[in-house]
């Protein structure tokens, strides 16, 4: 029984920690990566699309990413839809090919986004903090039933924390590791 909790907030951080990396690959370094327009939705034949499905996005050097969308009859839209991101990028249209250059980051935008990177890192430390709750919480549960010991009680709580503290230097790293990201220049 205490192995099925171990297991099932085992499951839940991971999702917390994909979450966190998802979201923060969303915030935008001077780096071009494809990983950047994903959140982006065109409206395509009245249906909000996800730009993936209607381009090929790749990263033609540092600073540049490539679109190349299946349609033309919907590069306008694709074209629209960037620029009215929240990203500040300014794509270039060149036939079927759409290049977008990155702008470099100003210093006081780059303290910015390690602001934001740092609330997001929080979160994610604050989700995983609940599932520890969660899974002592259904221990105690299971001895307050006495379907375990005492022992037993105590032996799963020290293996959650010792979970929950793995995943939450796991969080730290991925903090540190977009920090760094985003201070180069």
């Amino acid at each position: 029984m205490i192995d099925d909790i171990n297991d099932d907030a085992s499951q839940r951080m991971e999702k917390s920690i994909t979450a966190l990396r998802s979201q923060l690959a969303k915030i935008r370094t001077g780096r071009a990566h494809p990983g950047i327009l994903d959140s982006i939705m065109v409206p395509y034949y009245g249906t909000p699309t996800p730009i993936r499905q209607l381009a090929n996005i790749i990263a033609e050097d540092a600073r540049t990413l490539a679109l190349t969308v299946f349609d033309k009859s919907s590069a306008a839209a694709v074209e629209k839809a960037i620029m009215q991101s929240d990203l500040g990028l300014n794509p270039m249209s060149a036939g079927s090919v759409m290049r977008i250059p990155m702008p470099a980051l100003t210093e006081q935008r780059r303290k910015d986004l390690i602001k934001i990177v740092r609330a997001e890192a929080e979160g994610g430390r604050v989700a995983i903090r609940s599932i520890r709750r969660d899974a002592n919480n259904d221990i105690k549960e299971l001895l307050k039933e006495k379907e375990i010991g005492e022992d037993d009680a105590r032996r799963g709580e020290d293996s959650i924390q010792k979970l929950t503290d793995s995943y939450i230097k796991q969080v730290d790293d991925i903090l540190a590791q977009k920090e760094h990201e985003l201070m180069e220049v």
